[in-house]
């Protein structure tokens, strides 16, 4: 059997980043060697998501895959978000790595930025679920044993009530028509804890859901043994 080609994944901690590393270890051609996720400082969560940091350092444990994390700042520009970016790529294509990995599903723009991007430093992008339907995906992430839990909705597509719910069948059967099942336009982001992927499941609780920018509503995930809830 031929060696395996290794590649980095652009890791959010959701659940198209997990359907996507899902993908690529069924495909016996690549090895994911890392996953790299932006954490925005002062928060110390997940861009978008606002997942802990902890949270995301376990996940990846559980995955047996290192993380490697790119900060910026709060309300970086995408200048900074760029050079930044650049600079941990660069890291990895001296070692080899050629291709990075995404779990886009349909916004043309956003795999134009990201392909002409990887093409300055003479990288490649892949996009292993790149228009399967949205609809399929979200049930085939829930059928193959995956959970995982909103953590973040616009509510300009969504209500507050949506935050913290488990994403499952009912989740997907309450959303309005006119939001996309796999929320790959913003409409909400989530946090997988557990799936076949993981050698056991992330523990956490339910803490506040608060409002940010007047507009994203975010269900705060804590460590199970913390005892303390802290506010986004």
């Amino acid at each position: 059997m031929p060696e395996k080609e290794k590649i980095i994944l652009s890791w959010s901690g959701g659940k198209d980043s997990s359907l996507t590393l899902y993908e690529l270890k069924g495909s016996q051609v690549f090895e994911v060697v890392a996953l790299v996720t932006t954490v925005t400082e002062g928060y110390e969560r997940i861009s978008m998501h606002g997942v802990r940091n902890i949270l995301l350092e376990r996940q990846a444990k559980s995955l047996n895959i290192p993380v490697d994390k790119v900060f910026i700042s709060q309300g970086a520009s995408n200048l900074e978000y760029e050079s930044k970016m650049e600079r941990m790529l660069t890291k990895y294509k001296s070692m080899g790595v050629s291709k990075v990995a995404f779990g886009d599903i349909f916004l043309e723009d956003l795999r134009q930025y990201r392909e002409a991007n990887l093409a300055k430093i003479g990288m490649q992008g892949l996009f292993p679920i790149w228009k399967r339907s949205t609809q399929e995906l979200a049930r085939s992430f829930i059928n193959l044993g995956f959970k995982a839990v909103i953590t973040c909705v616009d509510n300009t597509h969504l209500d507050r009530t949506f935050s913290g719910r488990t994403f499952d069948h009912r989740f997907l059967s309450d959303l309005p028509s006119n939001v996309d099942p796999c929320g790959e336009n913003g409409e909400f982001h989530s946090f997988v804890y557990d799936g076949s992927l993981f050698e056991k499941p992330i523990d956490y609780v339910k803490g506040e859901v608060v409002l940010r920018d007047g507009r994203f509503y975010y269900c705060d995930l804590v460590p199970h043994e913390t005892n303390e809830i802290q506010v986004l």
